[in-house]
């Protein structure tokens, strides 16, 4: 089955059902059915058919969500570009995925008054199946030029349904979105669910934390999907409405970055909800997840999901034992079949079927992944391998820090050393005293050799620490 066949089963029987509420206003299943429609027909008038590249240069909005279900239905391959991008990246983008159309704000709302004028009935079938790809979604490109990665309808669909069982997602949920649809967190997980559930979703333009409060008093969720940066800002909620959405909510979900294990923890005690941490990646959607009915444990990020099959190898490709630290290895239906016109990169990111993520963790004896980092930001200092978020945790467990990201610098004897850039919470910190607290509970390799004053950490659109940029940052 393709992404049309699988979103009718929702569209047909649910089409007088309220779906989504954007700006103000509610749509119906069927409304957004007719609405894609109309835009599918605005698109063939433009020439850009089945197999076509479009790209979407588009903030949250309902457009965007016309222009991904319509791509979906004419078998063109939707492509999600960041709007915090600028002309470089852009460009770099567009050449590679060479676009019959590129759709700006401009371009949408020129492109929704043409579809407007258009019949909202049904297309006829383009013949797609679920190896189609569907979608080339941009790696970030931190540490070098980004590659598209193919995601297919099945790719998809698996993951949806996975996710809609392991978390128990049903119609009576109400969903609040609110990360970026150009990333596969909300394109991938949010979009899916809320299609393939047939729940009803509020999307935001962008989270902003000064009307958070807000939403979660008006719509009521039940369902929350959001990145770490997200929870931190939602800590400074007062205790009784705190309380309160917790009473209403059945779930938080964390992704995209890696959660603290304090910020959990704090978050328990203000909401009296455990956030649900998984793992995903642009080229795989969700991997891992911690159960929705079991141990939430803080620091990890839980058990393969279904038909996904996870393995730990070393530095010598031999398979690691429990609690050995190595690369996450990855098999499954979820996994996408490689990079857009990358041979070589496809090639070099397999090893027998096998996806090389370039993420450090290890296995506990009952089967939990935790994450070490990525291969990419070890720090290797005097022969000692070091992960940086062992120490990040550590620092955020400490009450003077709001933020906390530990990245190598080069050293002539040592080769490379740790340093911490830190956010104080008040602005200002004794960085002497915590470098002798770092050494009564750490290695002394593992100590920084020095704290850096920041007033806040570079970060992504997802909220993930750009650490590359750290160094001219400071």
């Amino acid at each position: 089955m393709n992404l049309r066949q699988w979103f009718d089963l929702t569209f047909a029987p649910r089409a007088n059902e309220e779906a989504l509420e954007w700006a103000g206003n509610t749509y119906t299943f069927g409304e957004i059915d007719a609405r894609s429609n109309r835009t599918a027909r605005a698109l063939l008038a433009r020439g850009v058919a089945k197999g076509d590249r479009l790209c979407a240069y588009l903030a949250n909005s309902i457009e965007m969500i016309d222009l991904y279900l319509a791509c979906v239905k004419l078998g063109i391959i939707f492509v999600p570009v960041n709007i915090l991008y600028r002309d470089r990246e852009m460009s770099q983008i567009v050449t590679d995925a060479a676009p019959k159309l590129v759709v700006t704000a401009d371009e949408a709302q020129a492109l929704s008054a043409e579809a407007a004028e258009l019949p909202g009935h049904s297309l006829p079938d383009s013949g797609m199946d679920g190896e189609d790809v569907a979608a080339l979604v941009y790696t970030s490109g931190t540490t070098g030029v980004s590659k598209g990665a193919m995601l297919t309808h099945n790719n998809f669909a698996v993951n949806a349904a996975n996710l809609i069982a392991s978390w128990k997602i049903k119609a009576e949920d109400r969903f609040l979105l609110a990360p970026p649809l150009f990333h596969v967190h909300a394109l991938g997980n949010g979009l899916h669910c809320w299609l393939f559930s047939g729940c009803r979703m509020r999307l935001l333009e962008r989270f902003d934390h000064t009307t958070a409060l807000g939403h979660f008093q008006d719509f009521q969720p039940t369902l929350f999907f959001g990145v770490p940066a997200m929870y931190v800002r939602l800590l400074d909620t007062p205790g009784d409405q705190a309380r309160a959405i917790g009473r209403r909510m059945r779930l938080f979900v964390c992704g995209s970055a890696p959660l603290p294990a304090q910020t959990l923890e704090d978050f328990r005690a203000v909401f009296g909800h455990t956030i649900l941490e998984r793992y995903g990646m642009t080229e795989t959607l969700m991997n891992v997840s911690n159960p929705y009915d079991g141990e939430r444990r803080p620091g990890s990020v839980g058990l393969p999901l279904p038909g996904v099959v996870v393995k730990i190898v070393k530095a010598d490709a031999t398979e690691a034992a429990v609690d050995e630290t190595g690369e996450l290895w990855l098999k499954g239906p979820n996994v996408f079949p490689g990079y857009w016109q990358r041979e070589d990169a496809t090639k070099a990111a397999f090893v027998d079927g096998w996806f090389k993520t370039g993420d450090i963790g290890s296995r506990s004896a009952d089967g939990y992944f935790t994450l070490s980092g990525r291969k990419s930001d070890l720090i290797i200092s005097g022969g000692f391998n070091i992960y940086p978020r062992e120490i990040e945790e550590f620092l955020m467990e400490q009450p003077e820090i709001a933020e906390a990201a530990v990245v190598a610098e080069q050293d002539r004897v040592r080769g490379e050393v740790p340093v911490a850039y830190i956010v104080w919470r008040d602005g200002a910190g004794d960085a002497g005293a915590m470098e002798a607290r770092c050494r009564e509970k750490l290695a002394s390799f593992k100590i920084p050799r020095r704290f850096e004053a920041i007033e806040k950490l570079p970060r992504n659109a997802l909220g993930k620490v750009q650490k590359h940029l750290l160094c001219r940052a400071s």
